[in-house]
């Protein structure tokens, strides 16, 4: 930990409680307004005295800070974007309101002041953010340009991971690293003279192929040396575990994930009362989109049943809006689909621009005019929110693929198939359209191993900026 660091961890507890207490005034102060004052006293809030109601925006700064850290606002190195930062602070101001207002149910007489709440919660979650953008740009600056709080770092290991590591420390200045040493494999001594004319305050080692004695050697040196040791896994390393003990030793159980039991039944119910409001709501765009569909033919289908292979191996027909020439879909409904994928091999092989298993064909022929523009904005894609609707998929999860891209998974691929696949998921929000397959598992391996509700939400929220960001790029 640096100095410098821990100084705006503490920097930020003042700073927050001085914010929280600032909006809180200024609430009380906008009652006053003489548009706002005539409302209230329409609505006949209860009328609090300045002294009183300064000391309680004081307590409540104190519990909203305690708040705040519990939601873990005050980690000492935590690299958050702009928005993670401001939802953490919009769901730890919300505790806090909600606390107010169970407190204002227990002062009957204070309970009707609604507006100096509203206020209140919207002022502390603009003001907390904005000051927290404003002391970690001054401590980026601080870093990039002084050199002050660098952590200096040594990377073990020539895999590719790290060559990526390595190139992300050297071009991103604002991270706060420092390479002072790149190693293919792990020597002590060098290590240590590394150590005495550079300094060392992290080590980051890819294991793959490293002895285990070494790394032993390596771990109890970073220890006894007050380094940090770090190890970038593998996609089966990222498990979540869970100690017990059984009959005195220990035991780690690794687990799978929390969509079994409650978690299971609370993403349905979610899924179903969401996929109900959006096929509400996009049932109009649904109706255009499927009369621009058949005026192009009017001998093929609207909608292209596609078979893919969903939870536990279980095949299914995904619903899409049919958007490339019905001669050259691969249904075999169509008469010509033997020749439909014979065309499609070849484009595949040309025109993929994918790792792996899963294919992504770039400027495809096959699409209509209106299929364009209907895969363009995922339009293609809202039949599925009836595939959502009716148990076969989810709103959130891995992408199901085809047969024969599944006869091509490696063993460790299948976990994929553990769990109900989904319109959109991690990979989708990435903001990178160029993931080859192995990056798409691990990040949809990710969302297994550490689903919760606000996750689902999270990636919900993000998909659509996501969609409109890559379309625009």
């Amino acid at each position: 930990m640096k100095k410098s660091e821990l100084f705006f961890s503490i920097i930020q507890v003042f700073t927050d409680f001085i914010l929280v207490v600032s909006a809180a005034l200024l609430a009380f102060k906008l009652r006053n307004i003489g548009g706002v004052q005539t409302l209230i006293q329409k609505e006949g809030l209860y009328h609090i005295p300045f002294e009183q109601y300064r000391a309680l925006a004081v307590l409540i700064a104190v519990v909203a800070v305690a708040i705040y850290a519990f939601e873990g606002l005050y980690q000492v190195r935590v690299t958050r974007k702009f928005w993670a930062e401001t939802y953490s602070v919009f769901k730890a101001t919300t505790i806090v309101v909600v606390l107010v207002m169970i407190g204002f149910f227990l002062q009957r007489e204070w309970f009707s002041s609604r507006f100096i709440i509203v206020a209140a919660w919207g002022l502390v979650i603009f003001f907390v953010s904005f000051g927290r953008v404003f002391l970690h740009s001054l401590q980026k600056f601080l870093v990039t340009n002084k050199g002050i709080g660098v952590h200096r770092v040594l990377l073990l290991g020539l895999s590719e991971k790290m060559k990526y590591i390595c190139r992300v420390i050297r071009v991103q200045k604002g991270l706060g690293y420092k390479v002072v040493e790149h190693m293919e494999y792990i020597n002590i001594q060098k290590i240590k003279k590394v150590k005495e004319r550079e300094g060392i305050d992290e080590v980051i080692v890819h294991e793959t192929a490293m002895p285990d004695d070494l790394l032993v050697k390596l771990y109890d040196y970073c220890m006894i040396n007050n380094i940090t040791y770090k190890f970038i896994p593998s996609s089966r390393q990222t498990t979540r575990f869970e100690m017990s003990m059984f009959e005195g030793e220990p035991i780690i159980e690794l687990l799978h994930t929390s969509l079994d039991g409650w978690g299971k039944v609370a993403k349905r119910c979610m899924d179903l009362m969401i996929s109900v409001v959006l096929i509400l709501c996009t049932s109009p765009i649904m109706f255009v989109v499927a009369i621009l569909i058949k005026l192009e033919n009017r001998h093929a289908p609207i909608v292209f049943k596609n078979a893919r292979i969903g939870a536990n191996g279980k095949e299914f027909f995904v619903y899409k809006f049919r958007y490339m020439q019905w001669k050259w879909c691969t249904t075999k409904k169509n008469p010509n689909w033997k020749e439909a994928m014979a065309f499609e091999k070849k484009l595949i092989k040309k025109q993929s621009v994918r790792v792996g298993p899963i294919y992504k064909i770039q400027n495809d022929p096959r699409k209509t005019w209106i299929g364009k523009y209907l895969e363009r904005f995922s339009i293609d894609e809202f039949p599925q929110f009836f595939n959502v609707f009716k148990g076969e998929m989810s709103l959130v999860g891995p992408r199901p693929h085809q047969e024969r891209e599944v006869e091509k998974y490696r063993e460790y691929h299948r976990r994929l198939l553990t769990i109900k696949p989904g319109i959109t998921g991690m990979s989708q929000i990435s903001g990178r359209s160029d993931l080859d397959f192995e990056d798409e598992f691990r990040l949809d391996v990710y969302y297994i191993e550490n689903w919760s509700i606000f996750l689902d939400i999270k990636i919900l929220l993000k998909t659509p900026i996501a969609i409109l960001r890559s379309r625009n790029n």
